[in-house]
């Protein structure tokens, strides 16, 4: 699980992580604790949207004055448009990195925003109040319990995760702003399956179980116990562990660009996806970055088939069509296939 997040935060278009397993098992605690362990990000100051200032072509018109002045349609709410060519770079500051809860009671105003009711009572403007969607972008979105997400709100979510942008037209506005975000999402199985839609969207699956050993339980029992105790002394604790984390993730980042992929590593990737049946090509992409952000994190200059036989089970555990004849699940059948394809 903490791989899969790892993974994700160093190559966002992997797609997400879909973390599913028994209750108490810290799959809320470890999304969550991810906010404060990013490094954090250059955003436009003043921008609803958080846009990268490093990319000017592609700022929306709450940031972007010129293309807000020159009368774009929404663009006071932020629509998105293009600056004028030799437009000034707008001021940035550092902010954390956006961690957003998804709860499963949101109404669809609220996630992908509405009529400023306020100013429009109070002035009589028609303004935009950005929902979650446009909190969560460049950032993590979180849903507990996925598995249990109203049908519409999945829709609406695979409209925004497959173009990037959300589009509002309601209440007189026509608003077009960027969300693009990592979907991280968590349950237990025992509750529900997720939409095949849905599903597919995720780059990562993981399953987390139960500890079985001894000394884990009570390692996790003590911990627990030492951070309700005392939760700034316990954060003090663990501060050099984290900042080294931090260190580690910013560097893969900026070595992610440089990692080789060889051609033998295609192959290899492509041969596990036909053995093992998958749809389409998104099992061999995923592979592909997947593999590759994982060699950014531990240093490596190219991807091997040791990147490939790590990141191979979270990459094509929730690809693989049911067998009703086969008692083996997901797992055994991907170990064995990864066996047949590099070897023991």
């Amino acid at each position: 699980m903490k791989l899969a997040l790892l993974i994700a935060s160093v190559d966002p278009s992997v797609g997400g992580v879909l973390i599913f397993g028994d209750r108490g098992t810290g799959k809320s605690t470890a999304v969550r604790a991810l906010a404060a362990l990013l490094p954090t990000m250059k955003a436009v100051v003043g921008c609803p949207y958080g846009c990268d200032p490093a990319k000017v072509a592609g700022l929306c018109g709450a940031c972007d004055p010129g293309a807000a002045a020159g009368g774009g349609k929404g663009a006071p709410g932020g629509a998105k448009a293009r600056p004028a060519a030799g437009a000034a770079v707008p001021k940035s500051h550092a902010v954390p990195v956006p961690v957003v809860d998804l709860p499963l009671g949101a109404t669809e105003d609220r996630v992908v925003g509405a009529l400023d009711l306020e100013r429009a009572l109070a002035h009589g403007q028609k303004a935009f109040e950005p929902g979650l969607l446009a909190r969560a972008n460049r950032g993590f979105l979180y849903i507990d319990e996925a598995n249990l997400l109203e049908d519409h709100l999945v829709d609406l979510l695979l409209d925004v995760a497959a173009s990037g942008e959300n589009v509002v037209e309601r209440e007189g506005l026509s608003i077009r702003h960027p969300a693009r975000f990592v979907l991280v999402g968590s349950g237990n199985p025992e509750e529900g399956e997720l939409r095949p839609q849905l599903l597919d969207r995720f780059g990562l699956s993981v399953e987390v179980k139960t500890p079985t050993d001894l000394p884990t339980r009570i390692e996790v029992v003590r911990r627990r116990d030492a951070f309700e105790r005392d939760p700034a002394g316990f954060i003090a604790s663990w501060e050099k562990e984290d900042a080294k984390l931090r260190r580690r993730l910013t560097a893969a980042r900026a070595r992610l660009a440089d990692v080789q992929v060889p051609d033998r590593v295609l192959e290899q990737a492509a041969g596990l996806c036909m053995a093992l049946g998958t749809d389409g090509l998104r099992g061999e992409l995923t592979l592909m970055r997947a593999a590759r952000a994982l060699a950014a994190f531990d240093g490596d200059r190219a991807v091997d088939d040791r990147h490939l036989r790590r990141v191979a089970p979270p990459a094509m555990r929730h690809r693989l069509r049911r067998n009703p004849l086969e008692d083996a699940g997901s797992a055994s059948r991907i170990e064995r296939a990864i066996a047949e394809r590099f070897g023991a």
